[in-house]
């Protein structure tokens, strides 16, 4: 995660926003006191961190996909046609 200093993103903020997103990657933005450190990120990003959180804190869900994702490792998995929606 890069790090940057509040008056140098306050700066180029547009340029660190637009970077942030496009990039997909947190920015930490640091200052003298470690206590106002603030991460800046996409609201997609977030809502995908947010989901995973909330997934991993729902143990049935989190067991199930993790049984999912072993079953497939074994080559348990077969492959599904999709359903087609006629809207």
């Amino acid at each position: 995660m890069e790090a940057v200093a509040y008056s140098t993103f306050r700066n180029g903020m547009k340029d660190y926003m637009r970077k942030t997103r496009d990039d997909a990657e947190a920015l930490l933005v640091v200052s003298r006191d470690s206590s106002e450190n603030v991460v800046v990120m996409s609201a997609r990003d977030y809502d995908g961190l947010m989901e995973t959180f909330r997934i991993c804190q729902n143990r049935p869900l989190h067991e199930k996909i993790l049984r999912g994702i072993q079953q497939a490792s074994e080559g348990a998995a077969l492959p599904r046609d999709l359903i087609e929606d006629d809207d």
